[in-house]
């Protein structure tokens, strides 16, 4: 199926699907994002969540949401295509991109389809949500692999990414990374504190290894009874951070951006023990606190961390190993106030407005069309 030889005059019209949850009016931060796309596109989103703006097209939240939302997919997609009549459809992952394949075919509709890469899609049966997952695996990577070479075009957000779209044979038409608000992070930094603290930060899941965490933080309290991590995080393994809360680890489960710019002033490092991982934000939101990162050699990890200079990285098995990092930054001040040198030198390679983000994704869509054309 061939794409249109062109977007019809005047702005491309591009339509992006996938199952981001949003609650609308949009708060300031995402409609900063929005409104800069708009100002170079015509756009509509299909996604999930609540509310109305004209630019949206929402599944609200429901019992079974994920099966849900992708079984119904492919038809809400076609529904799409046959009223805003995009030149071209992003979607969010090779998931999303094998609904609009399914809706393209069902339409039989002239557009371009974008399969956005944002990490290793073998992960999401494998280390997301029930262990019981792991039996959809063989499928899941037939329906990604499948939908990745039905594509036109495809972005990835770091060189990891993109090496995962090689892997399949193709050339990524863009890599950058997707727009964030971290205006919180761009106040004044503090000095690394003399207190032995780090702070872990993300969802409780088994692919951020919260397990491997918990393992390796209690050899280290044994050894240093007075060292303190905080726990920052929702999830599945809600169970583990209780075990972690009962033994002194202050965990919290939710905090806004300002707070979490104070939580990573008040530690010497971040640390993200992950067993997969794509771009991981919240080391470009320690890099700009001034804070270096203890974490797993996996992913696009190492696409933003480098050993030894603005952080430390181990093999995501090994306890032992993160234990002793973990040490390292905990009884080495100067080797905590170092890293963090290093990482706020870092970060403005990867932080972009939302004006620069738009561009690039309108640069993307050009190109793409360019080429099915």
């Amino acid at each position: 199926m061939s794409a249109p030889p062109a977007a019809r005059a005047g702005r491309a019209r591009v339509l992006f699907v996938g199952r981001t949850t949003y609650r609308l009016p949009l708060e300031p931060s995402l409609e900063r994002k929005w409104q800069a796309l708009a100002d170079r596109m015509q756009l509509r989103v299909l996604a999930s969540g609540t509310g109305v703006d004209p630019r949206f097209t929402l599944t609200p939240p429901r019992p079974l949401a994920g099966p849900r939302f992708y079984a119904g997919l492919p038809a809400r997609v076609a529904r799409e295509l046959r009223s805003f009549r995009p030149d071209l459809v992003i979607a969010e992952s090779p998931y999303e991109g094998a609904a609009v394949e399914l809706a393209r075919r069902l339409t039989r509709l002239r557009v371009a389809l974008v399969v956005e890469v944002h990490g290793d899609w073998h992960a999401s049966t494998r280390l997301y949500g029930s262990p019981a997952r792991r039996l959809l695996a063989p499928l899941s990577d037939r329906v990604a692999a499948w939908s990745l070479h039905r594509a036109d075009g495809h972005r990835a957000l770091s060189p990891y990414t993109a090496a995962l779209v090689r892997a399949e044979g193709r050339e990524p038409a863009g890599v950058f990374p997707t727009y964030s608000d971290l205006q919180a992070f761009t106040v004044p930094t503090t000095a690394v504190p003399e207190s032995e603290r780090v702070v872990f930060v993300g969802v409780l899941e088994r692919y951020k290894n919260i397990d491997g965490l918990a393992a390796a933080w209690a050899l280290v309290a044994s050894r240093r009874p007075e060292a303190q991590l905080q726990l920052v995080g929702t999830g599945r393994e809600t169970e583990v951070a209780r075990r972690l809360a009962a033994g002194g680890v202050e965990w919290t489960p939710r905090l806004d951006p300002a707070e979490l710019a104070r939580a990573l002033d008040a530690a010497r490092a971040l640390v993200l023990p992950s067993r997969s991982e794509g771009l991981g934000r919240v080391i470009i939101e320690a890099f700009m606190r001034g804070r270096g990162v203890v974490a797993a050699r996996v992913g696009g990890i190492n696409d933003l961390v480098s050993d030894g200079v603005n952080g430390l990285l181990v093999e995501p098995a090994d306890t032992s190993a993160l234990a002793a990092a973990l040490e390292r930054v905990l009884t080495d001040h100067p080797l905590a106030v170092s890293l963090g040198e290093q990482a706020a030198r870092s970060a403005g390679a990867w932080v972009a407005s939302a004006e620069e983000y738009a561009d690039d994704v309108a640069a993307l869509v050009s190109a793409v069309l360019a080429q099915a054309g």
